[in-house]
């Protein structure tokens, strides 16, 4: 069987990248790319017939497999299930981007699927599916205004890189996801270790070059095997039903957007428009649809002209105006931390949970096992918008602004070894009118500061927003819903006094120049400077102690070769010793222990046993010792359990002594000097050396 196989390859730096496609699932349409050894298959299907919905129906799927990188997957199915959280944060990053360029009223079902079929695990398959998804929808039959590449862009050493490997990505102090057209930025993901915002616009100004290449390979390929478009015509609008209805609504909808409360804005809004097309649905009968749309217009016009043209905007702010702030740290009794964070009409309820090491959990990925030590949990609610609808789990939108959250906040937690905990943050969006991802992260800080986690430095976010006509522009600070829907970009950035921790833009606009970009970030970071001065006011930094109710945790450090001392057979020993005490005990392959309980008293128990069985002699110090076993040259005394050492006879007694039972016999309790250790480990006491010393002091006592 003859193939027409066409393949197109990109240098950027010294990264090639292939597409080729004609070789698999040729019923579709279908792309393979590659970089290394990983590579992406995506398909790009349509539907034949469209659908009455008033939305896109666009679906994206992305999965990486465990068979792409010679791995089977754990747990007991032995198979993939539903798509893990970075699958989903994958899914979205190729949603984005793409969405916006499918055709004005295109209602035909459209689903992309990506699979990485190969993994190196060095080359991220992540960001190669968009450009996949770009280039099948680019060759195919399906109606788009592309193409468009995505490129991973971090800074290492001070020196950005595309394409980073993971490897590479650990040491990155910027690391960025970019999808970028011909002339513009289009999508941006990702964080970075405190940058400033000069560092953050050459970061993403590096990503528009260097991606250039793919956009060229997509062009070549298309030129090869492109498919002639379906023709589809977006729906006509009648210019003279537009403006009747502009002229009609206008001065209701101006009266109506000068309310200031989200729902009472709403519900005025509706009742214009309903009044709006009652009033001209005899001169344009059966048109209904057409005066719904004409309706949503009015809207759209009034805000965008009244904020470009007067700078303000729905609820009377200037374009760098924050809404009224209200904190309060700690407003629950029983959460190890917590904080309730409001701005304007968004309020986020946030708990902090500190875990032991058992709650840490483990993932199964294409690497091996990780264990996460840091989970921010973002949650949505109907009642927090006053909606009705069935909770059925964590919609992708949840899980994205869950994940960015996290991200803005893992730059500044404690490592392990400073802060034993696992820490679970859960950001309850109690009402939301704009920008709930960022009270997330505000909320979640204090939350984190409540519980008493160390973290370098607080954390702030805000969302931010664009809307551009001609040659006039407005940047809009702590955007509202209506402003989000309404923009042309919507951003959200986060970080601390010294810089950016999180980044994350959704652009509609080409020719989004450095300036403007500039403008935004900065003022942005005027923002946040904003919030973070309100959050001081209530809480500067980490609380002295963690709560009453949040587990204690101790942590020692032994040597490896005494791991086993603890364990015991078959996890004998541990295990007795968290029965007699009720404590939590860990032990990890470097020797470190913790030791966790909400009992003191518990703790300090364990670690004497962990201790004493742990314990080494030392030259010089005392031991209350038991003898275990008497010779005819001196008597074996155990000094710590498991560890004994030889009293000579020498050492019994001032003065010669005959035989070793007239001093001693097996079970006495003596107190001993430890005099020697020598390279094997042997230990020589000395009872005579010890004398006068009062028993119950002995304790390590050095002589």
């Amino acid at each position: 069987m003859s193939m027409n196989v066409v393949v197109e390859r990109a240098k950027i730096g010294d990264v090639e990248i292939s597409i080729e496609t004609g070789k698999l699932a040729k019923q579709t349409t279908a792309v393979m790319i590659s970089c290394g050894g990983t590579s992406v298959l995506l398909s790009a299907a349509s539907s034949k017939e469209a659908k009455d919905l008033p939305f896109l129906p666009l679906t994206v799927e992305y999965r990486e497999p465990a068979s792409g990188a010679g791995k089977i997957p754990g747990g007991y199915f032995k198979r993939e299930g539903r798509p893990t959280y970075q699958e989903i944060i994958s899914a979205r990053c190729i949603d984005r981007p793409i969405r916006p360029l499918f055709p004005k009223g295109y209602r035909f079902d459209t689903q992309i699927i990506s699979n990485a079929v190969s993994n190196d695990r060095e080359h991220e398959p992540d960001v190669l599916a968009i450009t996949a998804a770009s280039a099948a929808l680019t060759v195919s039959t399906i109606p788009w205004a592309g193409p468009i590449a995505g490129i991973r862009v971090g800074r290492l050493k001070g020196r950005f890189i595309a394409f980073p490997t993971f490897t590479q990505q650990q040491d990155c102090d910027i690391v960025l996801v970019v999808a970028v057209s011909r002339d513009a930025i289009v999508m941006v993901e990702g964080g970075a270790k405190q940058a400033s915002e000069d560092d953050m616009i050459d970061a993403l100004m590096f990503a528009k070059e260097a991606a250039q290449p793919l956009i060229d390979m997509q062009d070549r390929l298309r030129a090869q095997v492109g498919k002639e478009k379906l023709e589809f015509v977006p729906p006509s609008t009648d210019k003279e039903l537009e403006a009747a209805v502009f002229e009609h609504a206008k001065d209701a909808f101006v009266e109506a957007l000068a309310i200031l409360p989200k729902h009472e804005r709403h519900d005025a809004l509706r009742a214009a428009g309903r009044a709006t097309r009652a009033a001209l649905a005899e001169t344009y009968p059966g048109r209904e649809e057409e005066l719904k749309a004409a309706v949503g217009l009015v809207e759209k016009k009034l805000v965008r002209a009244k904020v470009i043209e007067k700078g303000i905007r729905i609820d009377g702010r200037k374009p760098s105006d924050i809404r009224p702030i209200y904190i309060e740290a700690g407003p629950l009794e029983r959460p190890h931390g917590s904080a309730l964070f409001q701005r304007g009409e968004t309020q986020a309820l946030v708990t902090t949970t500190l875990g032991t090491e058992s709650d840490v959990q483990r993932l199964d990925t294409i690497r091996g096992d990780v264990y996460v030590r840091f989970m921010l949990h973002y949650n949505f609610p109907p009642f927090c918008t006053g909606e009705v609808k069935p909770l059925r789990g964590q919609s992708r939108r949840e899980i994205g602004h869950g994940t960015l959250a996290q991200r803005a906040l893992s730059e500044v937690m404690p490592s392990a070894e400073d802060f034993p905990y696992m820490v679970r943050i859960v950001s309850d969006t109690l009402e939301s009118n704009g920008s709930s991802s960022m009270a997330a992260v505000c909320g979640g800080c204090l939350s984190l500061m409540d519980a008493g986690v160390p973290i370098s430095a607080p954390v702030a976010g805000i969302a931010m927003g664009l809307m551009q006509e001609g040659d006039k522009i407005a940047v809009l600070s702590d955007i509202l819903g209506d402003e989000d829907h309404l923009g042309d970009m919507d951003f959200k950035v986060t970080g601390t006094e010294k810089g950016i921790t999180a980044l994350q833009m959704d652009i509609k606009i080409s020719g989004l120049t450095r300036d403007i970009l500039k403008a935004a970030l900065y003022q942005a970071r005027d923002g946040r400077l904003h919030i973070l001065g309100k959050m001081n006011e209530v809480l500067a930094a980490p609380r002295e102690d963690i709560s009453q109710y949040a587990p204690r945790i101790v942590t020692i450090k032994v040597s490896v070769d005494k791991i086993r001392d603890i364990i015991g057979p078959g996890g004998k020993t541990i295990r007795a010793i968290q029965e007699q005490t009720g404590v939590n005990v860990n032990v990890d392959d470097s020797g470190r222990v913790t030791i966790a309980s909400e009992n003191p008293s518990s703790i300090m128990m364990a670690q004497r046993m962990i201790e004493g069985l742990t314990a080494e002699a030392e030259v010089g110090a005392y031991y209350h010792g038991v003898v275990k076993r008497v010779v005819d040259f001196g008597a074996f005394v155990e000094v710590l359990p498991g560890t004994d050492g030889l009293v000579h006879i020498s050492e019994l007694e001032e003065g010669r002594v005959e035989n070793v039972r007239d001093v001693l016999t097996e079970g006495d309790e003596v107190v001993v000097k430890v005099l020697n250790v020598d390279q094997s480990g042997k230990i020589r006491l000395s009872r005579r050396a010890a004398f006068g010393v009062d028993p119950s002091e002995v304790m390590n006592m050095r002589g």
